[in-house]
């Protein structure tokens, strides 16, 4: 059964047809050609998947798309401004080396914007914590959370 399904991506107005059972995941990355956000698992245990609904953190592989109707979503290639400036949490992982392979990192990057809106002066315990859901294979997630301490420290202070 098709559905149609409308929201804003990137602050652009996009719809399409999709079967019922599409994932919102499915959505971004085949019907809007939005290939940053990454299929990791299946089953929203890794995290690659984050984007941000309506302003919060949502792994996009245990949604589906319809759930998304009328939402407003923000992918990794919506995040910096359009002149190409990066996002500061973005400029943090480059500066501090917050990534390797890069698999995760749209996810990592998505979920600690939303961890540093909430929590602005969090501890590297509580960043590390919040780090639960989104796995890294390839590093000690070390420079991860050195990232996000100093890119939520941007964000806070708007340098």
């Amino acid at each position: 059964m098709a559905v149609r399904v409308s929201m804003k991506i990137n602050g652009k107005a996009v719809s399409g047809e999709v079967e019922a059972r599409t994932l919102l995941v499915t959505f971004i990355r085949e019907d809007q050609r939005l290939t940053g956000t990454h299929v990791g698992c299946d089953t929203a245990q890794c995290g690659a998947c984050t984007v941000h609904m309506n302003g919060r953190a949502v792994k996009s592989c245990s949604m589906l798309a319809m759930q998304a109707e009328g939402a407003d979503v923000l992918t990794i290639e919506g995040l910096a401004k359009p002149d190409g400036t990066l996002h500061p949490m973005q400029a943090a992982f480059k500066e501090h080396h917050g990534l390797q392979c890069g698999f995760c990192t749209p996810g990592m990057v998505m979920n600690a914007v939303d961890f540093a809106k909430r929590h602005p002066s969090a501890s590297e315990q509580e960043v590390r914590e919040a780090l639960e859901g989104n796995l890294c294979r390839c590093t000690g997630y070390h420079n991860i959370v050195k990232s996000i301490m100093a890119g939520s420290k941007a964000m806070a202070t708007g340098k």
